[in-house]
């Protein structure tokens, strides 16, 4: 009795599946324009990403610039010299001339017919008013003060040329004499108006 064959399966290769006619199938392809997309992508990405490290540098670098530049111009300039401020000499400067202006010098006592000796000393005056007002002149706003210091208040009627009693406006001036009771040196003259106001002094000549 005859054994039946069967076929027998065919045993699969090495390589695994095969397709249908016996050769294996291959991997895809990728496409090509998928790859030239991306490259060109990451390209302009990566220009983008330099533009904006850039522009922050930049923008860095002008705030320094502008710090710096108004710190030069705000700093003062140490090397300039200052000017010292000199006085105006082209207009000439008026000088003051004081209200009462006296001069005083030494003179010889004239005995008049009030006077009890020729114990008494003399001072010759001129008095002028400066002043934008009236002045009082009286012998007994006078006082001679000597060498020594001793003040002599004025003896009235004793000399016969004894300074009168007048009211002088301004610009006007009188002379005549002051005349302390002893025998002394006289070294100033001080007039006080009214008697109250400030004195004013003046040197025997």
């Amino acid at each position: 009795m005859s054994q039946q064959q069967y076929p027998q399966p065919q045993q699969p290769g090495w390589g695994g599946p095969q397709g249908a006619w016996g050769t294996p199938p291959q991997p895809p392809k990728k496409s090509r324009g998928k790859i030239i997309g991306l490259g060109c992508l990451g390209a302009i990405a990566l220009f983008i990403v330099i533009g904006i490290i850039g522009a922050a540098t930049g923008s860095g670098d002008s705030k320094t610039d502008n710090k710096t530049n108004s710190a030069k111009h705000s700093a003062p300039t140490a090397g300039a010299p200052k000017k010292d401020p000199t006085p105006d000499n082209s207009k000439p400067t008026a000088i003051k001339t004081a209200p009462v202006k006296i001069t005083a010098k030494k003179t010889a006592f004239a005995k008049s017919i009030l006077a009890d000796s020729s114990n008494y000393t003399s001072v010759a005056i001129t008095i002028t008013n400066n002043g934008a007002k009236k002045l009082s002149v009286n012998p007994l706003y006078f006082a001679i003060t000597d060498t020594h210091g001793t003040k002599h208040t004025a003896e009235l009627g004793i000399d016969d040329n004894q300074i009168d009693t007048v009211d002088l406006a301004p610009g006007e001036n009188i002379s005549g004499t002051i005349t302390g009771k002893g025998l002394f040196t006289p070294k100033t003259i001080t007039y006080t108006e009214n008697l109250f106001g400030d004195p004013i002094r003046t040197t025997v000549s």
